[in-house]
C-alpha cells in the first residue's frame, strides 16, 4: 500500500506541478485570471490528495519500512507541510491581489513553492525506490 500511496503522489505532483502548471498560460484564450483561478482549484484540490496520499504513507509505514523509505517519506510531509504553512498563504493573498487588479513586483513565494515541489517529488521518488527494494 505505501509503495502505491508513494508513486500515485509522485505522479501527482510531476503531472501537474511540472506539466499543468507551467503549460495552462499557454493555452489559448487563457487569461492571467482565468490561470490563476484554475490553478487555485488544481492547487487546493492537489493539496488535499496529498494530505490523504500522506497519511496513507504514514499508515503504511508503521508496519515496518526501510529507514530510508522513512526518511524520504518524511522529507516528503515535511516539504508539504513547508508549501501548506509557510509558502500557500503567501500564494493566496499574492494571487487574490492579482485578481483584484493590483500589480507588484513578482513574488519569491512562488519559487520557495517549486524548490519545495522538487524537494518534494525528489523525495517521494527516493522513498518509493527505497520501498520496492527494501
Amino acid at each position: 500500500m505505501g509503495v502505491a500511496a508513494t508513486f500515485v503522489w509522485l505522479g501527482m505532483v510531476v503531472a501537474i506541478s511540472f506539466m499543468e502548471a507551467p503549460l495552462r498560460f499557454r493555452a489559448p484564450g487563457v487569461t492571467v485570471e482565468i490561470g490563476l483561478g484554475i490553478g487555485r482549484l488544481v492547487f487546493r484540490a492537489l493539496n488535499a490528495a496529498e494530505v490523504l496520499l500522506g497519511l496513507v504513507v504514514v499508515a503504511a509505514m508503521v508496519g515496518g519500512y526501510p529507514s530510508a523509505a522513512l526518511g524520504s517519506s518524511v522529507v516528503a510531509l515535511a516539504a508539504l507541510t513547508a508549501q501548506l504553512i509557510g509558502v500557500r498563504p503567501l500564494l493566496r493573498r499574492r494571487t487574490a491581489g492579482v485578481l483584484r487588479g493590483a500589480a507588484g513586483r513578482r513574488s519569491h513565494a512562488h519559487l520557495a513553492y517549486v524548490v519545495l515541489e522538487t524537494v518534494k517529488a525528489a523525495a517521494l521518488l527516493m522513498a518509493g525506490v527505497f520501498l520496492l527494494v527494501g
